[in-house]
């Protein structure tokens, strides 16, 4: 078996990043829920 997760930075935060989580309508709630949980982190 090969290693299936090939870690990138650049694709991780083109993907799951800030600033494409505020883009759109959907994104921008994941932030607002993350945000009311009150994590550290809310994205990549």
């Amino acid at each position: 078996m090969s290693q299936t997760y090939q870690p990138k930075k650049r694709k991780r935060a083109k993907t799951h990043g800030f600033l494409v989580r505020s883009k759109t309508k959907t994104g921008k709630n994941v932030l607002l829920r993350r945000r009311r949980k009150g994590r550290a982190k809310l994205s990549v």
